[in-house]
Parts: C-alpha cells; sequence; structure tokens
C-alpha cells in the first residue's frame, strides 16, 4: 500500500479499530487540548533522543499519519509512534503492565489498519491523529500535556513500548480488533450488544477495577425541550420519560421506548452525548436527569480494569488474555510484510 514505505529510515505506525466497526472504537483517557509555543530543552532533546535511540534497530517500517490540526502528513517510525499513542490514550501515572497492555493493543490496530484502504483518512493517509482512529501526540505535544513530568512520564512510557516491541495479538492465528475504552459499569460488554458483529475473543466479563475510576459514574442534567429536540420525540405525560425495555449481557441499556419510538441505548447514548449506555434517567419539573456509569463503548479492554489487575499483580499477558478471551501474544514481522 502506498502508506507503507520500507526505508533506510526508522519507521511507524499507530492503531486503533477494525474494518467493520465505526470510527469510535476507543475511549480512553486522551484530552483534546490546543497545542501552542510547545518546546522541549536542549538537554530534553538529547534525553528523548537517548530513550528512542533503540527504535533505530527495529524494522524499518514507516506510517503515515494525517495531523488534523496542521492538515499535514507525517512520517513517524512505527514504535515511537506507538509511544506516542499510548502516551495520549492511557494515563502515564498507570502501572506499567497496563500500559504494555496498551501497547499490545494499540500496535495490532495499526497493523490491521494498513492491510485496508480507509477512505476516511485524508490525503491517503493511514490513520488520523483523533479519536477517529486514534490520539497520537509527538514529543512537544506531550511536553505541554506533561509539564514538568514530562521526562519522568515518557521514560515509563517508552519502557512499556520497548518491551513489547514487535508484539501483536492473534486469535487463531489472525489480527484481532483490539478495541479498548476507559471505564466499564462493573462489566465489559459483547461486541454484538454495540456493533452489528461478535467477536469471540470480545465477549463480556466482569471488571470490578473500574469502580476506582474517577469516571465511573456521572451526571448529566437536561432541560426537557433540549431532550426531546435531541431524540425527535414529544412526551405528552408531564410525569414519565420512557421505559427501558431490555439490557445488555454487560448490563447496559439495550432498548429504550419513549411514547411510540423505540431507541437501541446506543442511539440514546450517542444522541444525548452521554459518557455510557449504562444509564438511568428521571424527571424532575422541566429537566431530565440521568445517572451513567462507565465511559466508553464497553467493549474490548477497560484501561481502569487493566490498571486495577496491574495493581494487584497481574502481568501484561495476564490482562491481555482476561479482556480478549483466547487470544496470543506474537511476532507483528509477518503481518508487517503482508501489508505493504
Amino acid at each position: 500500500m502506498n502508506q507503507w514505505k520500507w526505508t533506510i529510515g526508522v519507521v511507524v505506525i499507530f492503531v486503533l479499530g477494525a474494518f467493520i466497526v465505526p470510527s469510535l472504537l476507543v475511549t480512553g483517557f486522551s484530552a483534546d487540548e490546543e497545542v501552542t509555543n510547545a518546546y522541549l530543552t536542549e538537554a530534553e532533546e538529547k534525553e528523548t533522543a537517548s530513550l528512542l535511540s533503540w527504535i533505530e534497530d527495529t524494522p524499518n517500517v514507516s506510517v503515515s499519519v494525517y495531523r488534523a490540526a496542521e492538515e499535514t502528513v507525517e512520517d513517524i517510525p512505527l514504535e515511537e509512534y506507538v509511544v506516542g499513542v499510548v502516551a495520549s490514550e492511557m494515563p502515564a501515572e498507570f502501572e506499567k503492565e497496563a500500559l504494555k497492555a496498551q501497547a499490545l493493543a494499540a500496535r495490532t490496530y495499526i497493523v490491521r489498519q494498513l492491510s485496508v484502504d480507509d477512505p476516511s483518512v485524508p490525503n491517503d493517509a493511514a490513520v488520523t491523529d483523533t479519536v477517529q482512529h486514534q490520539v497520537y501526540k509527538d514529543r512537544k505535544q506531550l511536553k505541554i500535556q506533561w509539564k514538568e513530568n514530562y521526562q519522568t512520564n515518557l521514560t515509563k512510557v517508552v519502557e512499556a513500548v520497548k518491551e513489547t516491541n514487535g508484539q501483536i495479538l492473534t486469535y487463531n492465528g489472525e489480527l484481532i480488533t483490539a478495541s479498548f475504552f476507559s471505564t466499564s459499569n462493573g462489566k465489559t460488554e459483547n461486541a454484538e450488544a454495540y456493533w452489528e458483529n461478535p467477536f469471540p475473543y470480545l465477549v463480556s466479563v466482569d471488571s470490578p477495577w473500574d469502580k476506582e475510576s474517577p469516571k465511573f459514574e456521572q451526571r448529566v442534567v437536561l432541560p426537557i425541550e433540549e431532550f426531546e429536540n435531541k431524540l425527535g420525540v414529544r412526551l405528552k405525560d408531564p410525569s414519565k420519560i420512557g421505559i427501558i425495555t431490555k439490557r445488555t449481557p454487560g448490563e447496559r441499556v439495550a432498548e429504550v421506548k419513549i411514547e411510540d419510538n423505540i431507541f437501541t441505548g446506543r442511539e440514546i447514548r450517542e444522541k444525548l452525548e452521554l459518557a455510557s449506555s449504562d444509564f438511568d434517567w428521571v424527571r424532575k419539573g422541566n429537566d431530565v436527569v440521568i445517572t451513567t456509569k462507565g465511559y466508553g463503548h464497553g467493549v474490548g479492554m477497560s484501561q481502569y480494569g487493566a490498571n486495577g489487575m496491574a495493581k494487584s499483580g497481574k502481568k501484561v499477558e495476564e490482562i491481555i488474555q482476561y479482556y480478549y478471551k483466547g487470544v496470543e501474544v506474537t511476532s507483528a514481522e509477518s503481518f508487517l510484510k503482508k501489508a505493504i
């Protein structure tokens, strides 16, 4: 493919979705922020170069990344790209074993993404640097994000990526759809409960560690008029909203009836811009008060759950195999060659 280049230089790639899975495959901890006047000191530049010097000894592969803010395409070495993704998608203060799990998911996605043509990416690039695929930030952007903790955090993330260098996730010899999200409601979700297709490795599992997440429970108050307009409904009874008629295996809302309208939980979440499709609501006067549990689509690896497992002493392989059932950690080399 024209995105890939086997060159003498270093390489790049990055990660995150699947062919038939819609764009928001990931809902992590990344935060949108304007990047201006970013710079590294001379000492930081030298230390960063030293931290990333091992990448020169990795396979010479590069990937084209559409930088949305600048509207340009940048080629970035694979492992350096994974560093920028892990740093953007998961808090650096998380345990290293959780960061390693994130690196495996990120690298797996990009290898798969590079084997298809994605018409949603401008300028024939492989991926964007946004949540459409997976957030990627460069060194200057990370300096703004981390400020005085830049060197410490970068060192930790680089170590996690280096310790998983060249490894990806497969199921029955095929690359998996390595979806992940921030925080569950206490359970992950079956793939088919959120997307159309089932995946044998994306099935609901308990994730009790997520209760420690600051995003575990949130409340939104919407004026009735806004609620009605966003959903395209009119509430006839001033004391009622709608009835949740069905829930998923992951205990999220599967179906809601509002007057004569039937919605999926996902539709409600997206139309009302809720954190999760696990919600309950009550009407209070001219407002609808909605309480959600979890943050993200709920399919695949919970980032907060991964960190909880790591805190309890679990290693990266145990984390991965818990959230992605039946998968194997293997070399990316043969898959990279096929992607050319």
